[in-house]
């Protein structure tokens, strides 16, 4: 049996294990919004256009504490239109294609006890070079994530502006701006040449990059973040030619070693899993993957000794071929064959080079988010190891499909289609497997695929969605998953969650029309326990118009402090923490 909690024109469904850390009555409210479903605007942040390029102060109102002093960054789209010279305009059809814009919160601690600690704020579009192309010509050339074209485009158009950015462009005049990179961030990205001498980036304390799904890195000034280069994954390794890559890399947590995949797209698929030494700035191949299906992939898992590939149900279709017709991502990806199982590659990380030890099956699903994994002793063999991964499921492929813009804003048709308990299996459920006796010596590539088992699945209820945790147990057992929330009383996501693995409940905070985005976890230095820190995330005030800088205490999800701005920062994906004491250059950050 579940409790019920009534709440405006929907209602929200949860167990009675869960703890809501909610005001319900709407806080600071100036206005009724009937336009908009369930009177919870949420456009402002879709279509802005705000640009901060020098750093002002923000009012603080509550407290932020001085250990989350630093700097955070956030990535992710600003506006998705853009005027055209010949008058009709372009807009970008899906939330993931929309326009990069990156954000900087540089927090300074207090000095002494009367003073609250200082918030700065500045931001800045790293795509102007991209639209001004779009103006002039008034459409979208390449691969996009969603984007739908023109269906009267000639097949041979469509086939040479695709392979022009699959192998990229020769224009000299293509500049830094010119590539919408903006999915995830790099602190130290590891094995990128320097950069020109030119430029002063190279005194900065930190190099900072925007990723995407693509293979292709886009640097960007840490202080001003100005545009300053593009770089493809060949730069790393000459074999690293494939054109799709995952957007979440991994860092290892003591080494600063980054890992990844690239996926070269042909006649055949060739996935390589490769590391970069944070030391020696080297890239290795550690394994290459030949007889798995190409899908689309944004995220892998870590372990100690480990990097998993696991191929979820999100194969293109016709061996790839779609994606030249197509140009988007969406429509060249097949439906979920619920008959195909999630294969799981563990590839062995170590000085010892042997590849890929062994293959898992899994029942099929999708995921765009990895969580974490690590190892542990083997369960059923004596003396070996498994693996326990946690990630974001879903049944199908709805939640892309939900992700264009007219679903998710808050006053547009299309998004009653996901509303009132309509589109369930668009929200995701938080899983964890067990992939038992990894082998010391790897199968073969004959060998029989082993058997992963899924230890639980979350309620949709409890579930998350942007997960993110402590940092520090990264490759380590975990107990708590912090994120945002889809429980129905928004169009777009509705608040924000920690869920314990152990208890597999969640606490939520959630204010009416405050829309958050992913929540970024920084730990207390003199605390103890998993859950010691706060919770740094950026909130749409769906009343006022305005965004702010949310601070919650992570261990019970109560407010603790805002920082105000006067403008509204659009709907992100994701960000990292730099702590104020730095990380050096020799230390990468992922997110």
């Amino acid at each position: 049996m579940s409790a019920t909690i009534a709440l405006s024109q929907t209602t929200i469904r949860q167990s009675p294990k869960s703890q809501v850390i909610s005001t319900v009555v709407p806080s600071g409210k100036t206005e009724e919004s009937p336009d908009h479903w369930n009177d919870w605007p949420n456009t402002y942040a879709f279509e802005t256009e705000d640009e901060q390029h020098t750093p002002i102060e923000l009012t603080v109102t509550g407290e932020i504490p001085n250990y989350a002093a630093g700097t955070l960054y956030r990535t992710g789209p600003g506006t998705y239109k853009v005027a055209t010279d010949n008058g009709k305009g372009f807009a970008a059809s899906h939330w993931f294609d929309g326009f990069t814009q990156v954000h900087r919160f540089q927090i300074l601690p207090s000095t002494d006890s009367s003073e609250s600690t200082k918030v700065y704020y500045n931001s800045r579009r790293t795509t102007d070079g991209m639209l001004e192309k779009i103006r002039k010509s008034g459409r979208l050339d390449g691969i996009t994530f969603g984007q739908k074209h023109d269906p009267c485009e000639s097949l041979f158009k469509k086939v040479t502006s695709t392979f022009k950015l699959m192998l990229g462009s020769s224009d000299r005049e293509d500049g830094p701006d010119t590539a919408n990179v903006g999915v995830t961030l790099s602190v130290n990205m590891p094995g990128l040449p320097p950069l020109s001498s030119s430029g002063n980036n190279n005194t900065k304390t930190i190099t900072l990059a925007n990723k995407t799904d693509a293979s292709i890195y886009q640097r960007i000034d840490p202080e001003t973040l100005e545009p300053i280069g593009l770089a493809r994954q060949t730069v790393l390794h000459p074999d690293l030619k494939g054109p799709m890559s995952a957007a979440h890399a991994r860092t290892c947590p003591v080494t600063g070693d980054v890992f990844n995949f690239n996926l070269e797209m042909g006649k055949d698929f060739t996935y390589r899993i490769f590391g970069v030494s944070a030391s020696s700035q080297k890239t290795t191949i550690l394994a290459t993957i030949t007889d798995a299906p190409a899908a689309y992939l944004y995220s892998l898992f870590l372990t100690t000794n480990y990097v998993i590939l696991c191929i979820w149900g999100s194969h293109y279709a016709y061996h790839g071929l779609s994606l030249l017709y197509e140009k988007n991502i969406i429509e060249s990806i097949a439906p979920l064959d619920p008959a195909k199982p999630v294969k799981w590659y563990i590839i062995d990380r170590s000085s010892a080079k042997r590849g890929v030890l062994a293959m898992y099956h899994t029942p099929a699903f999708y995921c765009f988010h990895t969580i974490n994994a690590y190892e542990e002793p083997s369960s059923t063999v004596p003396g070996e190891t498994d693996v326990i991964a946690d990630l974001c499921g879903y049944d199908d492929l709805s939640l892309i499909h939900r992700f264009y813009y007219e679903n998710l804003m808050s006053n547009a048709p299309g998004a009653l289609k996901y509303t009132d308990g309509k589109g369930e299996k668009s929200r995701s459920w938080l899983g964890r497997y067990r992939l038992p006796g990894v082998p010391k010596i790897a199968d073969g590539k004959k060998a029989k695929p082993r058997t992963a088992t899924q230890v639980f699945a979350a309620p949709r209820a409890e579930s998350l969605e942007l997960p993110t945790m402590n940092p520090t147990y990264v490759t380590k057992a975990h107990r708590y998953v912090y994120g945002v929330t889809d429980r129905g009383s928004s169009t777009f996501f509705d608040g924000l969650g920690k869920f314990d693995c152990k208890t597999q409940s969640t606490i939520f905070w959630q204010q009416h029309a405050q829309t958050a985005g992913e929540p970024i976890f920084v730990r207390n230095p003199q605390g103890t326990d998993e859950d010691d820190g706060v919770l740094l995330s950026a909130v749409l005030d769906g009343y006022k118009g305005k965004s702010y800088l949310l601070c919650l205490n992570a261990k019970d999800m109560t407010e603790l402090g805002r920082a105000h701005l006067d403008t509204v920062i659009g709907f992100g994906f994701h960000g990292t923490h730099v702590p104020s004491h730095g990380v050096g250059k020799s230390k990468a950050l992922d997110c």
